[in-house]
């Protein structure tokens, strides 16, 4: 896939043009320094002047900016800003030649300049912030979306605006990223970042989380050749094929189906649209809910908009479920659309031992078992409830006269799991994802006891997707998103996963994806990562090729064998976990409602991923890979 490097667009070279503030005001006394652009085609940065000419420039301007220079200007750094977006206009703008940043800890971002406790000094309470010069006053936290450059000693990061700073010596930069990331853990955890307190955090099978740069990856290179069966060709262009509107009203999810069709749901209804090898389109059929002309109590949950919907029975019904309250996640049942009829069959309730309980999430037991007509059994997840329930009775009969749905396994924990999410894989084995950032792995016999438990990195997990063969885990945050391999060798020598049993101290490092500092803030603060997924594939020996996700306007798409690839350029020079920044980014006119590949079956000849389907309240937009043969309407990037 192409990379976003090029998206950030401008390497901090000097030249003739300089800008003194934020607000680019001009100072009669001093030049203005301009940044050469980079090459967009194969990434290679303008060199930086030579160091006699630069030392020459701002010695005239009596600036004094080097500790040689200055010996009593601590932490000395270069400061830029970002001006310009995505545009091709964009650049940066010098802020300050010469400034300083510092660590300090505060109890509101107000007391920054009254409170100067460097990181060493004893304070109780409070949070760490990143003071640099008199301009930025930032928590430290993943919201600044700090983004490493070790060969241009150079920091890129978030605040009200994007910010560059570069450091003027490597022991200088090196050390700015120790203290950010002992800071960010600090203020994560609430303790001293010491190698104690990390292993408390994360546990001593975890090392690998602890020490990214000490940690085994060769797990992550572990797959069989013959898994990428089809090649990657080109820079594999995203083509518009089809773009469908909503009908009655704005979309509220999508039920991608594996067979003929797909389904879009809105609150008073669903569209029904056909699969092609090109993404999703109109049938013009429109499903008005019906409850077969039942009315009471329960049905006023058909007011609500729906949350989840859930296609079973060879994807002949669709299971809707709606919050009991507006805005908040749980439900007291779910409503059983029959989608040939049109008609609501039965409006069912979750119920234990005789009363009532709730349900924050639902998903099939299997990957692919939504393509099995005599399923009648889905998962629920709710705060501390784990469980599988059956729209049969115990006698196996389908029920005409209850309502209420059968709880045939389970299990509801007695302290706060915080469950948040969760997904299955080919064989029914279950991953949890948890308020703390915790994620679970479930085997398929049991859903007391997790076989393996991922420490959190700090942030919830809002969304959890897994890849059928359950070997690679993807977890959604606000800020980023989390890949983790589940793949161990045991004592016997044997490659497994983590649903299957203990992985032992050889844990591999997880791996973050990440917007650059650009993009994070031209998708707005307001805009968070949601609905991280795997392509899908449901038969074995199939590998998935992608993950997308979606934030604000943006869909961000990874190659996935990119992304496993220990020696991809995105991981070069970095410190802590690596992160990768190499993704597609499509952007729609209005916030998009979720971002999902169709079924693996989808996909043609001259195409190495079946269709992107795109929906936004108003209109749902399938985009196909080509080798940029193809024909079609390329969508900017």
């Amino acid at each position: 896939m192409g990379g976003s490097h090029s998206r950030e667009g401008l390497d901090l070279s000097d030249s003739d043009d300089y800008e003194e503030d934020r607000d680019h005001e001009q100072s009669e006394s001093e030049e203005e320094y301009a940044d050469a652009q980079e090459d967009h085609n194969n990434h290679k940065t303008v060199p930086i002047k030579a160091v006699d000419d630069l030392d020459s420039r701002l010695k005239a301007l009596k600036l004094k900016y080097s500790s040689v220079q200055n010996p009593n200007l601590k932490n000395a750094v270069k400061l830029y800003l970002h001006v310009g977006g995505n545009t091709p206009k964009a650049k940066w703008i010098v802020s300050e030649k010469v400034t300083s940043y510092n660590f300090v800890k505060v109890s509101k971002i107000e007391d920054a300049d009254n409170d100067e406790f460097d990181e060493e000094d004893e304070i109780s309470g409070g949070f760490w912030i990143c003071k640099v010069g008199s301009k930025i006053r930032a928590r430290v936290s993943t919201d600044m979306q700090l983004k490493m450059f070790g060969d241009q000693r150079r920091v890129d990061f978030v605040d009200s605006g994007v910010w560059a700073m570069r450091f003027f010596r490597d022991e200088d930069y090196r050390e700015f990223v120790t203290r950010f990331q002992n800071c960010l853990f600090e203020n994560v955890y609430g303790l001293k970042a010491s190698d104690e307190n990390k292993v408390k955090v994360y546990g001593k099978d975890f090392i690998g989380w602890v020490k990214p740069e000490a940690a085994d990856d060769s797990m992550w290179e572990k797959e069989d050749d013959e898994l990428w069966r089809t090649p990657v060709r080109g820079n594999n262009d995203l083509l518009e094929e089809f773009e469908e509107a909503a009908s009655d009203g704005g979309i509220q999810s999508v039920a991608l189906g594996a067979l003929d069709n797909s389904f879009l749901v809105n609150d008073s209804g669903v569209q029904v649209v056909k699969n092609f090898s090109h993404g999703i389109h109109g049938k013009g059929v429109y499903v008005k809910f019906d409850n077969g002309g039942k009315r009471g109590s329960s049905s006023s949950s058909l007011n609500l908009t729906p949350q989840k919907a859930l296609l079973m029975r060879g994807e002949t019904n669709l299971v809707l479920m709606c919050p009991e309250q507006e805005g908040k996640p749980h439900s007291t049942g779910v409503n059983q659309l029959d989608i040939e009829t049109g008609k609501i069959v039965t409006e069912w309730k979750f119920e234990k031992d005789g009363t009532d309980i709730t349900m924050r999430d639902i998903t099939n037991d299997t990957k692919g078992s939504q393509l099995d007509p005599s399923e009648s059994t889905f998962l629920g997840l709710d705060d501390n409830r784990l469980s599988q329930w059956d729209m049969r009775d115990r006698k196996g009969m389908v029920q005409t006269s209850s309502p209420v749905l059968h709880w045939t396994q389970g299990h509801q924990f007695s302290r706060g799991t915080n469950f948040q999410c969760f997904a299955t894989t080919g064989d029914g084995s279950i991953v949890v994802g948890s308020l703390d950032g915790k994620i679970r792995l479930y085997s398929t016999t049991s859903m007391r006891q997790a076989k393996t438990a991922f420490p959190g990195l700090g942030s919830p997990i809002t969304h959890v997707d897994v890849t059928y063969d359950g070997k690679w885990i993807l977890g959604t945050t606000d800020t980023y998103l989390i890949l983790i391999c589940t793949l161990f060798t045991d004592k016997d020598g044997k490659t497994k996963t983590g649903f299957s049993g203990r992985m032992g101290n050889k844990i591999p490092a997880p791996r973050l994806l990440k917007l650059t500092p650009v993009d994070s803030h031209t998708a707005g603060k307001q805009n968070k990562f949601h609905g991280g997924r795997f392509s899908w594939v449901t038969e074995s020996g199939k590998q998935e090729r992608h993950l997308v996700a979606t934030v604000g306007k943006f869909s961000v798409i990874w190659d996935f064998q990119q992304v496993k690839n220990s020696a991809h350029e995105c991981y070069r020079n970095q410190q802590g976990l690596k992160s990768c920044y190499c993704y597609k980014l499509m952007t729609r006119n209005e916030s998009i409602i979720e971002s999902r590949f169709m079924h693996d079956k989808f996909a043609v000849s001259d195409s190495p991923e079946a269709p992107l389907v795109v929906a936004t309240p108003m209109k749902v937009t399938s985009y196909s890979m080509s080798d940029g043969k193809g024909k079609g309407r390329q969508t900017r990037f």
